[in-house]
């Protein structure tokens, strides 16, 4: 052995790479025991000390790596036998066979051999046990809904529809859909682009659109979500509150697929929000006056019948006039149902004797067009809506979903809301900047109470068609201009948080409802926050799904008419879950198609007391 190693290098492996080296052993038959004492506290912050051997057969063999403690010196044996209580053999070559080491040595205490897995010798490789007397394993399975103190924006009611869920329609439009839309909406903005001369506008829409475009590479990579920036928005703190609460290191495809999608379009907002010259543009605003342009025949179909106040023919007795009411109030709140729909013949397409016939008959043509209203609580509306009427009147508020013929059938609908007495105050509800492609703002009310009255939005239209339309439009705007019309625009609409949060987010908001008679919430989107858009069962009652909105003191009565465009379906009876399940099989992609509704009413709890913790 001690002719085998002729020297041993000590190496230092640190920052500044000190290298410390031993002289060569003194060469002797019968070596007696030595020591190296290694001192580090002299040295630079060493990791790790590198030993290599030197021998005539090979000039410097890689030993060992061992840490080292700046605190600690070590002793290191060198010499004889005592070498192999530190250093594993070299595996051995031709030349240096006649140094093997005998079977019995160890190499490095506990270390096992090459190739052999590690164990203490007698003992097997894996202990096994037989379980005879304990109990059997039992499948575990989640009880939903979860309990109140479970559920946040991360963990809804019941399990949340995700990006990367291939079976939801969430899937569809956080791979596909959001970036068509990003990407149509950078055409836009480049279509203005064109149009504009001065430079520092240019400059700075330019400026908007590099955010775009850093926006759709975010979405399509994935990207973690970050805080939104402070561009003086009243919602700046609750988007920033629930992505630090909830959302830390989650991504558009693993957040829930409702809030990753608003918080899509707020960061669309902050495009352009944080620029100097562009804050209030409206990306969708061309699409929106495009889409209600092309709407003149069903624009003119009600225009043309409501253009003069609701009245009652004569000599019709008390209960015929009621019944009257009912059939009308029936009728336009399918049209309010179906507006968002992009076939409305089963409503547009009546001849005068139709609408004679529906009032005098009870209604055989809506008992064609309810078949495929799935949920459906117009009659219990209608009662709510009488007994206001019995107590001269009250106060309706809507959450508006789209602009354009959308908006213009919840005004046709208010309309006679105020005209017959149902009502006598209407608050509408909107966005305060662009939001979901269509969702309402105040511009848009604007623009389609005065295209009524002084567009030229239809250039095929006839006189009378005009006349109808701009009369229409001058008894709305003596609605706004008398109060009985009320245009609104609170912050919490364009936030990531479901309604389920509103009496906690924004208990001015839910105190302002409150007061409400019937609250009228629009369309797909207001549905899924109020339902917290989670896999519940169809089956499961609207006033569950929709929680504190239900169950608050205080919660007023709401109403949701929404055509069904997305995977979340409640409210459709102790059969429901039955019905999903048969329509799953013979209608694929029924839930998005827009074929099925729901008027789901929930009555609340009006009149008590609104508390907050």
């Amino acid at each position: 052995m001690a002719d085998r190693f002729s020297a041993v290098r000590v190496f230092l492996v640190c920052p500044r790479a000190a290298i410390v080296r031993h002289p060569p052993l003194a060469q002797s038959p019968r070596p007696s025991f030595s020591y190296i004492k290694v001192c580090p506290s002299s040295l630079p912050p060493p990791s790790v000390v590198f030993f290599v051997l030197s021998s005539a057969t090979r000039p410097f063999v890689p030993a060992a790596y061992i840490p080292t403690s700046l605190s600690h010196p070590f002793l290191l044996k060198t010499m004889g036998e005592a070498m192999t209580d530190y250093f594993p053999p070299t595996p051995p070559t031709d030349t240096d066979a006649k140094y093997s080491m005998p079977n019995s040595v160890v190499p490095n205490g506990a270390a096992p051999p090459p190739n052999e897995p590690t164990k203490t010798k007698g003992m097997p490789n894996k202990m096994s046990l037989t379980l005879s007397h304990l109990p059997s394993k039992k499948d575990i399975k989640v009880v939903y809904p979860r309990t109140p103190s479970s559920i946040d924006p991360n963990n809804p009611p019941w399990p949340a529809f995700r990006g990367y869920h291939t079976y939801s329609f969430a899937y569809a439009t956080m791979g596909h859909r959001l970036p068509t839309i990003l990407s149509k909406a950078i055409d836009d903005v480049v279509e203005t682009l064109n149009q504009e001369s001065e430079e520092e506008r240019v400059t700075d829409l330019i400026e908007c659109i590099s955010r775009m475009d850093k926006l759709k590479e975010d979405l399509q990579s994935q990207a973690r979500l970050r805080p939104i920036i402070d561009d003086g928005e009243a919602d700046v703190a609750l988007w920033n509150k629930e992505i630090a609460k909830y959302f830390q290191g989650k991504d558009f495809m693993n957040a829930p697929w409702l809030f990753a999608e608003a918080y899509k379009y707020r960061r669309l907002r902050e495009c352009f929000s944080v620029s100097k010259y562009w804050q209030h543009y409206d990306v969708f605003f061309r699409q929106k006056c495009d889409t209600f342009s092309r709407s003149g025949d069903a624009v003119f179909e009600l225009s043309t019948r409501f253009l003069e106040p609701f009245k009652h023919k004569e000599g019709l007795s008390d209960a015929e006039k009621l019944e009257a009411e009912r059939l009308m109030f029936m009728e336009l709140t399918q049209i309010c149902l179906w507006g968002n729909s992009t076939d409305l013949s089963l409503l547009i397409n009546m001849t005068e004797e139709q609408i004679k016939s529906l009032q005098s008959t009870g209604g055989e043509h809506l008992a064609a067009t309810e078949k495929n209203i799935l949920g459906n609580d117009m009659a219990r509306l209608w009662e709510t809506m009488k007994n206001l009427k019995t107590n001269t009147g009250g106060r309706i508020d809507f959450v508006l979903d789209n602009a354009g013929f959308e908006l213009y059938c919840d005004c046709v609908y208010a309309d006679f809301l105020i005209q017959s007495g149902l009502a006598k105050e209407v608050r509408f509800h909107g966005k305060r900047y662009p939001w979901f492609v269509s969702d309402v703002t105040k511009k848009d009310w604007n623009w389609l109470l005065n295209s009524m009255v002084y567009g030229h939005l239809f250039p095929k239209a006839t006189d009378e068609e005009m006349e109808s339309l701009r009369r229409l439009g001058l008894r709305w705007k003596q609605y706004e201009k008398e109060g009985k019309w009320i245009y609104e625009q609170h912050p919490f609409w364009c936030t990531g948080y479901t309604y389920w949060d509103l009496h906690s987010e924004a208990p001015d908001l839910f105190l302002h409802l409150s007061r409400s008679d019937l609250v009228i919430f629009k369309g797909d989107l207001n549905h899924r926050k109020l339902t917290y858009d989670c896999a519940a069962p169809p089956s499961t009652e609207f006033e569950i799904a929709i929680g504190p909105m239900a169950s608050a003191a205080g919660a007023p009565r709401i109403c949701s008419l929404r055509t069904i465009k997305s995977d979340v379906v409640v409210g459709l009876g102790s059969d429901g879950d039955v019905l999903a399940e048969k329509l799953d099989t013979e209608e694929a992609g029924w839930k998005i198609s827009g074929k099925y509704a729901v008027v789901l009413l929930s009555e609340g709890r009006p009149g008590e007391k609104v508390r907050f913790a």
